[in-house]
């Protein structure tokens, strides 16, 4: 097995170089060592999980109204104990309706998504802890989290797989850090990461397509249509039901991830929730050369008017992202086309 990098690769020296006797930064570097302590934890009760049983039962809803499970609540407790110890004044929580006060008047607040992807636990499959380290403003507890997502300090996400993974931004570039199960500690793999272009693979969930609105229809029937379409080749589709795979898959291999507005009554305004899902994700993906939008708009300029706002989110490479947007544009639908409407000439 190969030598494990030693302390200055390490999460720890790596925070503390940054650091640098910097008030604000040593703040945020305090903040992610909890968060990524509650990540070890979760992973440690998630590796015996099978064992315990229950864990992914469903207890009820959380405050977005989704499945809340045994281990989505655990998880947010872990969390909540780990950042208590820190310079954190408030938690937001998929799991809670509103904000847990820690330390009132610390610098940070912190919004997390504590288990993306519970809903995978049954089947072994793919869960993470998304989460994103904003400045105290001193507002109203609930109100210092709804500000555009450009105010973010760091990002980052815990992912649980084969190996555990840490990706993490801190305003300069996106890293990848894996957990060395020896000692807990998690040490980095990859610096500046930067998302390939030209990548052929797509990530949408497409038993939703009834309900896409038409120019978002559009651009998935082109890339189904692979080398005989007008986009003239071929594609491959991903879908693995936890935003924190899907957004390292990105990082890592490039392509684009699709969860947009549609039909339904409860997603006319997307189903991510925008403060603890798609400000961190758009963070990482911009740090790495991507783009995020909600299909038009960059994400990180949206501010919320509710803790747990949903938004649409399409991520990826820059280029991709930019061409949803032109297909949202009416000018550019081919739904609306004669010639290319769903029952016109050149569709089966």
């Amino acid at each position: 097995m190969a030598e494990i990098p030693g302390g200055d690769e390490q999460l720890h020296g790596v925070l503390a170089a940054w650091a640098d006797g910097d008030d604000q930064r040593e703040a945020i570097a305090a903040a992610i060592v909890s968060l990524s302590g509650a990540g070890v934890r979760i992973g440690r009760e998630l590796a015996v999980a099978p064992l315990v049983g229950g864990l992914d039962d469903v207890v009820g809803n959380n405050a977005s109204g989704d499945p809340q499970t045994k281990m989505d609540l655990f998880a947010h407790g872990l969390v909540l104990e780990s950042l208590r110890a820190g310079p954190v004044a408030a938690v937001a929580s998929e799991e809670e309706e509103l904000p847990d006060v820690l330390v009132p008047g610390a610098p940070l607040v912190v919004a997390v998504n504590p288990l993306d992807g519970s809903g995978n636990l049954a089947i072994n499959g793919p869960v993470g802890l998304i989460f994103s380290i904003r400045p105290n403003t001193g507002e109203a507890s609930e109100h210092v989290f709804l500000r555009p997502g450009v105010e973010q300090l760091a990002a980052g996400f815990v992912l649980y797989g084969p190996a555990t993974i840490l990706v993490l931004t801190t305003g300069s570039g996106t890293d990848l850090y894996v957990l060395s199960p020896d000692d807990g500690v998690f040490v980095r793999s990859r610096r500046g990461i930067r998302i390939p272009t030209g990548t052929p693979e797509y990530a949408v969930n497409a038993s939703n397509a009834r309900h896409w609105l038409p120019g978002f229809r559009s651009y998935v029937a082109d890339l189904q249509a692979g080398t005989e379409g007008l986009r003239g080749l071929d594609f491959s589709m991903r879908w693995y039901g936890a935003l924190v795979v899907e957004a390292l898959r990105i990082l890592i291999r490039g392509g684009i991830y699709l969860y947009p507005a549609d039909r339904r009554p409860k997603h006319r305004s997307g189903s991510l929730r925008l403060v603890y899902e798609g400000h961190p994700i758009a963070m990482m993906i911009e740090q790495a050369g991507g783009a995020a939008t909600d299909g038009r708009d960059r994400i990180l300029t949206k501010s919320a008017d509710d803790l747990h706002e949903r938004t649409p989110l399409v991520f990826g490479s820059a280029d991709k992202v930019a061409r949803v947007g032109r297909y949202l544009d009416e000018s550019y639908d081919a739904e609306r086309a004669p010639l290319f409407a769903s029952r016109g000439l050149f569709r089966e």
